[in-house]
């Protein structure tokens, strides 16, 4: 810029930079104004920032042919049955999930309440991997009953806060059929809804290349249309399940290009633990969240997502609680720590596969921000009144720690009177500090 952009005139050599009655003219600054109005128009568009609303702790698979209305109901039946048999109380549960007990006495009965209200925050009805291929006719007929299922949990109140559905990928082996199951499930729940329901969002698998994503917003504006849905009520989240979509042949971060071309559209990025650990040729006994290609391709989307809006999700495992105690045990231990892994590592959502992860989803979550509150708020509450303290915080780190306590408000961990109390901040006060634009 220095040697290009009009006005700009250095210090010839020798001169002082200090002198007195030396100024730039108002001019310089107009100029370097209008040289850089561009970049500050681009910047405000492709980096919105956080919108600051809900974001669910998981996401919930369901084989479409298995899914119903009852579908929450009976998961949340299920939790509680695993809750009561293998951590009936704050000391059996700790025990089994291999977390202290201080932690677990603070939100045991958190966790009872949210599995008998709201065991399920997403749902996805899965028409990809976990329904397979079954033949247009079943699938078509499929469909049609999933999206009057829904439709029906909708009336009875029964529908969680985030639902949606996976289609099969837009690779040519699958496109077809994708778009079909896609079309028609809309079809049956605008003709039954009149529209979609609240956080509705679809889930895009197995993404391979920029080009599918345009695809994608072309696919969907058209879907408005012909639903007569308001422009833009159509998002969809991409699934990282590729290697291209992390790496392109041209060298350069895929993803990155994705949460762009998506216009707007694009809700989170959802890492696949198995499809990805295949596709780089990870061994199946040591394919995990915590592997070192995971860790490397979830940093990649990370960076990729920052200041977008876009936000993350990490995967699953497949070890799932079953079994007698000890193999329960194991897998709860195994699912708390990588739960917390995550968690720390800025991933505020990921998958379960299975009733009995439940209860281990909400009691990481939950003693993730409540392990956190009092160092979070004493952090805060230091930054917004000056006090010295051992800590000096940073203007990001502050709003980090406000984003913190919020996010524990949205999950049911923490309430309001505590953060008030531990930051000196009121609910308005966090959120206008976690959601501050520079």
């Amino acid at each position: 810029m220095a040697s290009t952009s009009p006005g700009y005139s250095p210090h010839p050599p020798g001169s002082s930079a200090a002198a007195p009655g030396r100024r730039l003219a108002p001019t310089v600054l107009d100029e370097l104004d209008e040289f850089l109005a561009p970049a500050d128009a681009a910047l405000r568009r492709c980096y919105p920032g956080e919108a600051g609303t809900r974001q669910p702790v998981h996401t919930v698979y369901v084989p479409a042919g298995a899914y119903d209305a009852d579908i929450v109901e009976r998961w949340g039946g299920q939790a509680q049955q695993a809750l009561s048999r293998d951590g009936a109380d704050p000391e059996a549960f700790a025990a089994a999930a291999g977390v202290e007990i201080d932690l677990v006495e603070q939100v045991y009965q958190r966790v009872v309440s949210k599995l008998k209200i709201e065991p399920v925050e997403d749902l996805r009805i899965d028409f990809e991997d976990g329904y397979g291929h079954h033949g247009d006719t079943a699938e078509d007929t499929v469909a049609v009953a999933a999206a009057r299922q829904l439709a029906r949990s909708v009336a009875a109140g029964t529908i969680p806060p985030f639902t949606g559905i996976r289609f099969k990928s837009l690779e040519a082996p699958t496109r077809r059929r994708g778009i079909a199951t896609l079309d028609l499930f809309l079809d049956t729940l605008t003709d039954t809804l009149g529209g979609i329901p609240p956080g509705f969002v679809l889930t895009l698998p197995k993404v391979t290349s920029v080009d599918q994503v345009k695809a994608m917003v072309e696919l969907s504006g058209q879907l408005e249309q012909l639903y007569q849905l308001t422009a833009g009520s159509i998002r969809f989240e991409l699934q990282i399940e590729t290697p291209q979509a992390i790496l392109g042949s041209d060298g350069l971060a895929t993803v990155a290009a994705m949460i762009h071309a998506a216009a707007g559209r694009a809700t989170a990025l959802h890492y696949g633990t198995y499809d990805y650990s295949a596709s780089v040729g990870i061994s199946a006994g040591f394919q995990s969240m915590e592997h070192p290609a995971a860790d490397h391709a979830k940093s990649v989307m990370q960076v990729a997502a920052a200041g977008t809006g876009v936000r993350l999700s990490d995967g699953s495992t497949n070890v799932l609680p079953v079994g007698d105690s000890a193999a329960v045990s194991s897998a709860w231990t195994l699912h708390c720590r990588l739960i917390r892994r995550s968690l720390e590592r800025g991933y505020y959502q990921g998958w379960d596969l299975h009733p009995a992860q439940l209860p281990t989803r909400f009691l990481a979550t939950y003693a993730f921000y409540r392990n956190g509150l009092a160092a979070a708020g004493a952090r805060l509450k230091a930054y917004t009144t000056k006090a010295e303290s051992g800590v000096m915080d940073e203007p990001a780190t502050a709003q980090a720690l406000a984003a913190f306590l919020v996010r524990g408000l949205h999950c049911g961990a923490l309430t309001e009177e505590e953060t008030t109390a531990g930051s000196g901040l009121d609910r308005t006060a966090l959120e206008r500090l976690y959601l501050r634009r520079n």
